[in-house]
């Protein structure tokens, strides 16, 4: 019998070598801008296997860490206005800073460091088994008027500025 438990123990490590990493990667990240420089921000992810046991036991969240981050670069407090296990929406008011001169309105959004929340996954246990891209695909910032700007597979969002003709 004991070999059958040693046979048991190497096909179950076996097993654990053989299992793919798990890879967290973020989709998109949209930015919507109202008049009074509050924000609607939305960030969409995927999480692995792994990830999503931890969220499951509550261990590690990662709508948590990006409100973390948004709380850090805005400055500002974060209401979550929705979550799930593939996306969370918060609301950040003050977000853009807004200058005006005669009759333009410049909104600028804070620089945001993606890293941060990377950083944040290296202190959990499961860090090692976790290839995490915070990377958004697709980053928008969508102003007052409806203008947008875009960027691609950047984790280190720099400033967006955008000055608007005040309508009559």
């Amino acid at each position: 019998m004991d070999i059958w438990v040693r046979i048991g123990v190497v096909l179950l490590l076996v097993a654990g070598l053989a299992l793919p990493a798990g890879a967290f990667t973020a989709d998109r990240l949209d930015m919507v801008i109202d008049e009074n420089g509050a924000a609607i921000v939305t960030f969409d992810y995927t999480l692995s296997w792994i990830e999503r046991i931890a969220v499951f036991f509550k261990i590690a969240d990662p709508s948590d860490e990006f409100k973390k981050a948004l709380e850090t670069f805005s400055g500002q407090s974060v209401e979550s206005v929705a979550l799930d296990d593939h996306a969370a929406s918060f609301r950040v008011e003050h977000f853009a800073k807004i200058s005006r001169s005669g009759n333009e309105t410049t909104y600028t959004t804070p620089a945001i460091d993606l890293r941060d929340a990377e950083q944040a996954l290296n202190s959990y246990w499961f860090a090692p088994l976790v290839q995490a891209d915070f990377s958004p695909a697709v980053t928008t910032v969508t102003f007052p008027d409806g203008s947008v700007e875009t960027l691609e597979n950047v984790a280190e969002i720099p400033k967006v500025s955008r000055t608007l003709a005040a309508t009559p």
